[in-house]
């Protein structure tokens, strides 16, 4: 399992409606591509928020493979119009990540 992590630092000014727009259209633009079989979006606890509040968006795709046709088929034009919407009142940082291994109680 591959995490597609996505932090996202969002001015106080555009925050709502940047998680509008995450919550009712984005996410569900990339979990569309079928690249992914589910996705996680959180808010960073315990962060100095006077600059913006800072959100993770977990994607879970099954394999590097998959993942790497999101990257080649769908990443671009998907980030850009992030971009383009908010520009650098939400800056985005990405990483990526293998499950290991998980636990559960």
């Amino acid at each position: 399992m591959i995490i597609y992590n996505v932090t996202v630092k969002v001015d106080i000014d555009i925050h709502k409606n940047w998680l509008q727009w995450m919550r009712e259209e984005h996410i569900q633009d990339v979990v569309d591509t079928e690249c992914f079989t589910s996705c996680r979006l959180s808010r960073l606890l315990g962060q100095n928020e006077e600059d913006g509040i800072t959100y993770s968006i977990q994607y879970l795709s099954p394999s590097m493979k998959d993942f790497h046709r999101y990257q080649a088929r769908f990443a671009t034009d998907l980030q850009k119009e992030h971009l383009n919407r908010f520009g650098e009142k939400a800056v985005a940082f990405r990483t990526m990540m293998e499950l290991v291994e998980e636990f559960e109680s």
